[in-house]
């Protein structure tokens, strides 16, 4: 079954129109919550922040059972004739929660980092990683909302570099000895790394649900160059 007929199903049942809508919310509120973690860590020697992430990364949690508990409603009211639908979107909100989990996790790291990260060697690769992150949250609402494989796609191939590239940056800090930076810039360094490749693995993930049959959700996209 295609995304967009799935789409359609959702559509046509109130209570998984509103689980569909409750997603799309929780969707925008992580890319809040990940802009602010990257600005408190790479922007601010303070760790500060104008949008309170954990309590934000509640409202994401509050949701997901929302959500779940919609398709649960669903599924008793159709005695379970077609559970594709509340399974993708199950799928889904699993991912959109852990995006909210690992922009936490960079919060955590601006709170306990002393002063602004900045990636030295690695600097040019961050910002253009951060860049490309920020514009697959930017794209992905408007793919789920007009379920647009070709975009979903094409936002997929154009953008699955970040996570070789992250691991590449974690196996180098790891590798390679710095004189430049301590012990404790070095594992920030490589933690920012592993957070950034997380959150974009999992956007990914939400990008194969528009294009792959439900079994093969999380996997690059069919027709996708493999590694």
């Amino acid at each position: 079954m295609l995304f967009k007929e799935l789409y359609a199903l959702w559509k046509a049942d109130d209570s998984l129109t509103q689980a569909i809508n409750d997603s799309h919310f929780m969707l925008g509120k992580t890319y809040e919550m990940f802009r602010e973690s990257i600005k408190s860590l790479r922007e601010k020697d303070d760790g500060e922040l104008e949008l309170n992430v954990y309590e934000s990364d509640q409202i994401v949690n509050k949701y997901m059972q929302e959500v779940r508990k919609k398709v649960l409603r669903y599924l008793a009211v159709t005695g379970g004739m077609n559970i594709i639908p509340g399974l993708v979107l199950t799928s889904i909100v699993i991912d959109i929660e852990r995006i909210g989990d690992y922009t936490k996790n960079i919060t955590d790291l601006a709170v306990n980092h002393p002063r602004r990260l900045d990636g030295l060697e690695y600097e040019e690769d961050f910002k253009k990683i951060e860049k490309t992150v920020d514009d697959i949250f930017q794209r992905l609402i408007p793919i789920l909302k007009s379920s647009d494989k070709a975009a979903a796609a094409r936002l997929s191939q154009e953008t699955h570099w970040v996570l070789k590239r992250c691991d590449e940056i974690l196996d180098s800090i790891i590798v390679k000895e710095n004189e430049n930076q301590s012990p404790r810039d070095a594992a920030s360094r490589a933690l920012y790394a592993r957070y950034l490749k997380r959150i974009a693995a999992h956007l990914l993930n939400i990008a194969s649900s528009v294009v792959n049959p439900f079994e093969q959700i999380g996997f690059k996209a069919e027709g996708e160059e493999k590694d």
